[in-house]
């Protein structure tokens, strides 16, 4: 799109959208300000030229390659190989676009690639010209790492998060919620886009919706059209008939991404579908067992306190009885990490769940906790970072969470822990999961 339209897209769009201003209160521990908006001046390219690439795991041994251009012509077609410059391989792929108020995406180009062999580097090329970018796919077998981080947003912080964890070596990026901050501006997809191709281009993204996805306009649009369009994943490789909850497996681990946005009660499609899923885990080829959603139902600072309560009243007997591990969520835009808990307290056969929606949005940070810190919760800070899970073997993994006002190396927040199939909680939970799957 040209400047001048995108400025009248722009200018519409916000007179359409209802505008928040959240303030934030500052606790004792202050921390520095949210920083501007990133400027992305616009640079033309070729109508053919592949924008805003990304790529996203595919089932067993497949990848997902994403990518946007202004020439409707072009062909959804991904060349790769091992080697730079030399493709021995071609995949086709579908394509599809959307309008949005006087907005009109690009072609957008969805090609699986594949089978691919583990733990390998592969160099490709999208739509049979442009530059050459390159991926690693995952290993099969531990150790993996896993860097996490919500609520990413476009700011002088979003660029900090994004190159603290292009400093980490790891091999999946998992963001449970808010991505791009657009907001019903479209062309702040496109720019999100662009500020992440550089990482979201060489190791998969694997992410679930939050409320700034929903972009909902009554009797005009229905909610999550830009991010279904822009962000598919796996959810048919997975048995889901919705992109916002699916499930993927990573080396020895089983990894759910639910939608807190989408029906979640015991007669929607996402219970029985997570029923499904859970029924189908087997815990000798994938020991260990994480979950991902967007708000958080453990959490002790005073924003959007009880936002997740009906959510896991549905869903949090079904994740304890199938012995989830780890509980990654966002939304709150802090960090917090509890003890194992289930059921509101402490609980050594529940989950550990964390907090982690400090990606570096436009909002600022959530300052104010509570004051008296419940039971379950261990550490607890305001600032913007990432997380490493490094899953060391079957039993063991080490979690991680840098704060960006420190360098990478630095861990602000550190744990082992081990998985509870190795605890002996996992026989006693098969037989509550059991019930439950076999309810109606």
């Amino acid at each position: 799109m040209k400047p001048n339209l995108k400025t009248l897209v722009s200018v519409v769009s916000l007179a359409v959208v209802s505008v928040i201003n959240v303030i934030a209160t500052t606790g004792d521990y202050i921390r520095p300000a949210p920083r501007k908006n990133l400027q992305f001046p616009w640079s033309p390219k070729h109508s053919s030229h592949p924008q805003q690439v990304h790529i996203s795991l595919a089932g067993d041994k497949h990848m997902r390659v994403i990518w946007i251009t202004d020439d409707k012509s072009a062909p959804s077609v991904v060349n790769y190989g091992m080697l730079p410059g030399k493709y021995n391989s071609v995949a086709q792929g579908e394509s599809t676009s959307y309008s949005y108020l006087l907005y009109s995406s690009g072609k957008i180009h969805h090609t699986v690639i594949g089978p691919l062999e583990d733990d390998t580097i592969y160099y490709y090329q999208c739509g049979r010209e442009g530059p050459e970018f390159k991926f690693k796919t995952p290993p099969s077998q531990f150790p993996i790492t896993l860097a996490v981080a919500g609520d990413l947003g476009q700011t002088g912080w979003t660029k900090s998060t994004l190159d603290h964890i292009d400093q980490c070596i790891y091999d999946v990026y998992m963001l449970p919620g808010d991505l791009s901050y657009a907001d019903y501006i479209q062309s702040r997809w496109d720019t999100f886009g662009e500020l992440v191709q550089p990482l979201a281009s060489a190791r998969p993204w694997m992410v679930t919706q939050g409320n700034h996805e929903k972009e909902h306009i009554l009797l005009i649009k229905k909610s999550f059209a830009s991010y279904n369009a822009r962000w598919k994943m796996p959810y048919e490789e997975s048995g889901s008939s919705s992109n916002l909850y699916y499930s993927f497996d990573v080396a020895g681990a089983h990894i759910i991404m639910l939608g807190s946005y989408t029906d979640y009660d015991e007669f929607s499609d996402q219970y029985s579908w997570l029923k499904a899923d859970l029924a189908k885990v087997d815990r000798e080829k994938t020991p260990w067992l994480l979950a991902l959603f967007h708000v958080p139902w453990y959490n002790s600072n005073d924003a959007h306190q009880g936002e997740g309560d009906n959510m896991m009243a549905s869903m949090e007997p079904l994740l304890n009885a199938a012995g989830v591990d780890i509980v990654l969520a966002g939304h709150v835009h802090a960090y917090e990490r509890s003890q194992r808990v289930y059921n509101g307290r402490s609980d050594s056969c529940g989950a550990v769940h964390i907090t982690i929606g400090d990606g570096g949005n436009r909002e600022g940070l959530a300052h104010r906790f509570k004051d008296q810190q419940p039971e379950w919760s261990v550490f607890r800070e305001a600032s913007f970072g990432h997380g490493e899970l490094k899953i060391v073997n079957s039993t063991h993994a080490f979690w991680s969470w840098h704060r960006n006002d420190d360098d990478e190396p630095v861990r602000s927040d550190e744990v082992w822990i081990t998985t509870l199939r190795s605890s002996g909680c996992i026989l006693e939970e098969s037989r509550d999961l059991r019930k439950l799957l076999l309810q109606p």
